[in-house]
């Protein structure tokens, strides 16, 4: 027994060694990339020393004596905070994930690669100004200062990428993944990528003109038009009335065609645009993608507010990701003039220098996607390498991409072609071509059938510059010479000052089409079809200091049907926006807070619509009948404790089922944003129309057949998914969300995903509500999409303004700041914005000093 004793004693202590060795190389992992927030750090290149102010948030405050010096500070920051994430980024918009995560990224790689992201921002370093490429570049060099310091000492740091971010050193264990991976110095060019990443995700309908043509070969074209119902002018106000909208008179919207020719319409033609439409929704979610991305801004004069000077509300819905696409930061000159101009504070992205949305010493701004057309699909006639124009053939541009793939040793080559519209994007997926030779031999054309992608944004553009002149802009002058220059994406932009002062810009280059309205995919052999030029910058909608002094933008309709000149109708329906302007006209005075309050509304305009149609269809069954009943007496809004909103949006999701899923192709069913409001806001009036029948069952049903299956079958769903009991159903624990790492948070490894991922959390809200939780009918009742942030800016005084980031400014997994935002966000709260010199010093809590080496 004494040496039974003495091995098992023996046998645990190795064990505990063991165990507190793993442990320890666990800890040491994970804490390895965390940055050092406290301290002296040299920085090659500096003018003077840097001062890095950090409150519990980790939030950073630079201070600098020169621009060269405030935005090698922030690429240094930003890489301490974020640098997987910029690299990652930085991968996805040159079209090299593959290098990476190996063959399964590589679908999207030639996608991006066709488009030419990177070959676009690369063409427009030398169109910027002398000052914006240094900015530029000087961000790169703190960048890369960090990559230097802390790319691992040892060997095993060295090899795993352990010492910059936790994901490299998994990354390096999976198989396939990439191994010795050293990241590249960080470039101008991967900046200004990353600018098309965003053009991309907020700027197009090319989703949209496939599924309008996808429709359009199942049905006859009036019903195609009745899924894409006209703006309701009449009961959502646009965010112009009228006004200065445009000083050029002259009518040149383009006239309505039926664009696609159904003799076009052969099946191998649908299955290749099908395949452009599934690689483009292969792309990761670097923004957001469906109906729940959007955003939320308004602006209202000082005549609406307690102090007499303007406030500012800015919310933008987008993806929700781990860690969130935003984070924040200060750049303050120490003084503030010609030589140093910058006194800004707000939201950036990591691997971009300056601040995107925010406010400096005199102006604030925000931005909502104006969501213009700016894309347009192609079918090209092609033979060989030539393409048809005008009757002419014309040989195409080609250009050769290799691919290096982790796990393999030989590298993937692809050609690719362009026609004067654009790349052949159905050119990416294997054996596209093929298709197109197929679709040829069974139309009339005895040539093959190709996709081009005409897009604004593979026009090279000054965007950057835009960004940097709008961080120093000091008046609606200067605002608005900013914005001219801000090509892609287009956006409404939202002004106020410390004059009191309040204003609204759209900018961005938006095509004036000759023919058409780039609803549907056109004829790229016709000269009709090409475009003309863009709407002039002066004839774009701006507004200043309207009458009412209220400015909501909600990606709502812009301009009333009479403007000039066509920019879409893809609008959202307005329902967010006219609860924003209700709530506005219905406060009286406001603050910061009552401007917070109202980006928490949870009123459902589907359910005010709806709700009075359900409450008379008569229920004999009494359990059926209990969540009817539930019904009654609903304020209407969704806070995530409401019962009623649980029994609601699953009546929703099963009434757009039952009307539509029988008569639509799968992959457009309904996703049950803004859109489908408006559809089933008319339809609910025509009780007989042809989309309420069954079309599998012998009998035609009505409207209140649907509504009452409706109703039936979400009493047993809920039952199902949650309590017999009413009383215990909660919105909040259908409607979750998990905030997902990019890259390893899908990984599919359980372990893995827990590492990255937080959550779930139970919300309230909804898609297409102000407080923009988006879900996909189509799909369940997840989140999908959120308020990437909230921010609120006081023009009386900007240290009472209000902000709140979705995670925190940390990437890093386990970081005090990788999700210390997160709860606040929750549960609507905000941080305390501080700007001042004086406010930030009584928040610090981290100081870090950036010298010159050997001073």
């Amino acid at each position: 027994m004494p040496r039974l004793l003495r091995v098992v004693v023996i046998s645990g202590i190795a064990l505990a060694t063991v165990l507190l060795v793993i442990a320890g190389t666990v800890v040491f992992v994970v804490r390895h990339s965390f940055p050092t927030y406290d301290g002296t750090i040299d920085l090659d290149g500096l003018d003077a020393e840097v001062s890095v102010v950090r409150d519990a948030n980790g939030i950073p405050q630079i201070y600098a004596d020169t621009p060269a010096d405030l935005f090698a500070a922030q690429g240094y920051v930003h890489a301490q905070d974020r640098f997987f994430e910029m690299d990652f980024r930085r991968h996805v918009t040159s079209g090299r994930l593959s290098e990476l995560f190996g063959k399964t990224a590589l679908e999207t790689d030639k996608f991006v690669r066709t488009l030419g992201w990177r070959r676009v921002a690369e063409k427009e370093l030398p169109l910027l100004s002398p000052t914006t490429r240094q900015y530029l570049d000087d961000y790169a060099r703190g960048v890369n200062a960090y990559l230097i310091k802390h790319n691992g000492s040892d060997e095993t740091s060295k090899r795993s990428g352990s010492a910059l971010s936790l994901e490299y050193a998994v990354l390096s264990l999976q198989p396939g993944g990439p191994k010795n991976y050293t990241p590249e110095p960080w470039t101008a060019a991967d900046s200004l990528s990353w600018l098309k990443a965003m053009a991309w995700d907020l700027g197009g309908n090319l989703d949209e003109e496939v599924t309008r043509t996808k429709l359009l070969a199942a049905m006859p074209a009036r019903n195609v038009e009745s899924l894409y119902p006209q703006y309701p002018y009449d009961r959502n106000q646009p965010i112009l009335s009228g006004g200065s909208i445009g000083r050029d008179g002259k009518f040149t919207t383009a006239p309505v065609s039926n664009e696609v020719r159904r003799s076009m319409l052969t099946q191998d033609l649908l299955k290749s645009l099908d395949s452009v439409q599934k690689v483009a929704k292969g792309l990761p979610e670097l923004l957001g993608q469906g109906d729940g991305v959007g955003s939320n801004s308004w602006v209202v004069s000082g005549d609406h507010t307690t102090t007499g000077k303007p406030l500012l509300a800015n919310d933008p819905h987008l993806g929700a990701t781990m860690p969130g696409v935003w984070t924040q930061v200060g750049l303050h000159c120490n003084n503030v003039g010609k030589t140093c101009p910058f006194d800004v504070s707000g939201f950036s992205f990591s691997g971009l220098p300056g601040v995107v949305i925010g406010h400096n010493n005199a102006i604030s701004w925000g931005f909502t996607n104006l969501d213009p057309d700016v894309q347009d699909l192609y079918l090209e006639r092609i033979e060989g390498n030539n393409v048809l124009y005008n009757n002419k053939w014309r040989a195409m541009a080609t250009r050769e991409e290799t691919f290096k793939v982790a796990g393999q040793d030989e590298p993937v080559k692809i050609t690719v072609r362009e026609t004067r519209h654009g790349p052949l994007i159905s050119d990416v997926r294997e054996n596209e071509r093929k298709v197109g030779e197929s679709a040829a031999a069974q139309a009339k054309y005895p040539t093959a059938y190709g996709v081009a992608l005409q897009w604004t944004a593979l026009n090279p553009g000054r965007t950057a510059d835009a960004l940097f002149a709008i961080n120093t802009a000091q008046n609606w002058a200067q605002f608005r010479a900013a914005a001219q220059q801000f090509q892609v994406p287009s956006q409404n932009l939202v002004y106020a000052d410390t004059d009191g002062h309040i204003g609204y810009q759209a900018p961005g280059l938006i095509p004036i089409r000759t023919t058409g309205r780039g609803d549907w995919p056109v004829p790229g052999w016709d000269p009709k079809y090409a475009w003309k030029g863009y709407v002039p910058f002066d004839a774009l909608p701006s507004e200043f200091d309207p009458a009412d002094g209220i400015i909501v933008t909600a990606n709502q309709a812009v301009v009333p049907n009479t403007y000039t000149y066509y920019l879409t109708n893809s609008w959202d329906y307005g329902y967010r926006s006219q609860q924003i302007l209700d709530r506005i006209k219905a406060a009286g005075k406001l603050d910061a807070n009552a401007m917070a309050s109202i980006q928490l509304d949870t009123k459902s305009k589907a359910a005010e619509m709806l709700v009075p149609y359900l409450l008379r269809i008569s229920i004999d069954d009494a359990f059926d009948k209990q969540g009817q009943d539930v019904l009654r007496n609903w304020d209407f809004t969704q806070p995530p404790d409401s019962a009623a909103a649980a029994y609601f949006n699953v009546v929703w999701r099963n009434l757009l089922a039952l009307t539509f899923h029988d008569q639509l192709p799968e992959d457009t069913w309904p996703d049950g944003g803004s859109r489908w409001f408006e559809v089933i806001h008319t339809l609910i009036g025509q009780q007989n129309s042809g989309w309420w029948d069954n079309i599998g069952t012998p009998q035609r049903e009505s409207r209140d057949d649907i509504l009452r299956e409706a109703l039936i079958n979400a009493r047993t769903e809920i039952t199902q998914k949650m309590a017999r009991e009413p009383s215990n159903w909660q919105w909040g624990r259908l409607h979750k969300l998990t905030l997902t790492n990019q890259t390893l948070g899908k990984s599919g490894i359980g372990a893995v995903e827990k590492i990255f991922n937080r959550g779930p959390y139970e919300l309230g809200g909804g898609t297409s509500i102000v407080d923009a939780t988006g879900w996909d009918a189509a799909e369940g009742y997840d989140v999908t999409a959120t308020p990437s942030m909230r921010m609120v800016v006081d023009l009386s005084d900007f240290d009472k303004s209000r902000w709140v980031n979705l995670t925190g400014v940390s990437g890093h997994a386990f970081s005090s700041n990788y999700t210390d935002q997160t709860d606040l966000w929750v549960k609507g709260e905000t941080l305390q914005w501080a700007y001042t010199k004086g406010a930030v010093e009584a928040t610090r809590k981290h100081s870090l000093t950036f010298t010159k080496p050997d001073s």
